[in-house]
């Protein structure tokens, strides 16, 4: 280093005061800041997930319906073993225990090329009910804390693939507010007919009893034979704040990830196209409430613009249901003996096998709506 003593004697007494090191320790750093240091490349480590790990991953992920690594990984050990019982998985034992402990991170790192373009948009099919609005109480999304099995949300998805004009068909989607639990039924249209019927269809089998419906401010909801219904057999029914769908905010979820990445945004408006996806639904309900693990909101607290969430450790409506001390004993078993009898891979293959037969459909005829319509020949007559 170049320069008088005292230069020195002033550069150390600085470095020295800003960092607190000692004298001895500043010359040395000084020194060895003016000798050029080579760096080695550090040797990368051994890829510890191999192609049968990430083939095998590829298949648990798929089976599933593609969640991400959050709610991945903490069934992971059970879906593991549920599909080597059923012969569905086909690893060795190493790779099954590295299925086990890959994390979360990982998980979705791994599964991130096919994960790209999974992003579906749509629209509300809400008009407000005008009747009865005084005769049903108002429930806010912050008044669930103390919910119990049986409290349910219940929405409409709309299936008009982009033309709103005509006839097409709606799924109800009924979400337990405690567990998670989620059954859809597909209808016709918003006839309160309908709509009653398929909640009827949906409370026979839940797999505990219905205390409480919440809906939003639709006519289909908002009508004198939904509230009689809810009488006759003494359930509690409430509705959202107008202009509030954060109130609705469990079962507007679940419209995404249950309906809306099974059947998409098409137009379904026939009867066939209706008896399909009501096949769809029993099959979906096994995979979502058995083996697809969910995450409950526990606290959000803001600060200025930043929001931190806390969430509880991910869990399976099944497994939610199971340690709840409101569901008998009876309703537990009856879960555990229909979980143990299911495979999950045959029931995603059933599925995928429907929606492919119902997409055929839609978009059949969707090509040949688009076609233009070619005028009859006119037939000339030949002169006799």
């Amino acid at each position: 280093m170049n320069g008088s003593r005292a230069l020195k004697i002033q550069i150390v007494d600085e470095l020295c005061a800003s960092t607190g090191w000692t004298r001895g320790h500043a010359r040395r750093a000084l020194n060895a800041s003016l000798r050029p240091k080579i760096v080695k490349a550090r040797r990368p480590r051994p890829a510890k997930y191999g192609l049968e790990v990430i083939v095998a991953l590829r298949f648990c992920w798929a089976v599933l319906g593609a969640p991400c690594g959050k709610r991945l990984a903490p069934v992971m050990n059970e879906l593991v073993v549920t599909l080597r019982r059923f012969d569905e998985l086909k690893i060795s034992d190493e790779t099954a225990a590295l299925l086990v402990v890959m994390s979360a991170a990982t998980i979705d790192r791994r599964l991130a090329p096919k994960r790209a373009a999974m992003r579906l948009r749509g629209r509300s099919h809400t008009k407000p009910g005008s009747l009865l609005k005084d005769s049903i109480p108002i429930r806010t999304w912050a008044q669930w804390n103390d919910a119990v099995p049986g409290f349910v949300e219940i929405d409409l998805v709309g299936h008009e693939g982009g033309n709103a004009m005509g006839e097409h068909a709606y799924t109800l989607t009924v979400t337990d507010i405690a567990t998670g639990w989620t059954e859809n039924r597909s209808v016709q249209n918003k006839a309160r007919k309908w709509v009653i019927e398929a909640l009827e269809q949906i409370s026979e089998i839940m797999p505990f009893p219905i205390l409480g419906i919440d809906s939003d401010n639709g006519s289909e909801f908002i009508n004198h034979h939904l509230l009689h219904w809810c009488k006759q057999r003494e359930i509690r029914f409430t509705r959202s704040r107008p202009g509030n769908s954060n109130d609705g905010c469990h079962v507007e979820q679940k419209n995404w990830a249950v309906v809306r990445t099974v059947v998409g945004y098409h137009r379904y408006d026939t009867p066939t196209e209706l008896a399909l996806l009501n096949q769809i639904w029993p099959l979906q309900s096994q995979i979502t409430n058995y083996f697809l693990a969910q995450q409950k909101l526990l606290t959000k607290v803001r600060d200025g613009a930043k929001v931190t969430k806390t969430y509880d450790s991910p869990l399976t409506p099944h497994r939610r249901a199971e340690r709840h001390a409101n569901v008998t004993a009876k309703h537990k078993h009856e879960m555990a003996d229909i979980h143990a009898t299911l495979n999950p891979a045959a029931i995603q293959r059933e599925i995928q096998r429907v929606t492919q037969e119902l997409l055929k459909l839609t978009t059949a005829k969707a090509v040949a709506a688009r076609k233009p319509e070619v005028p009859a020949r006119r037939q000339v007559r030949k002169a006799s």
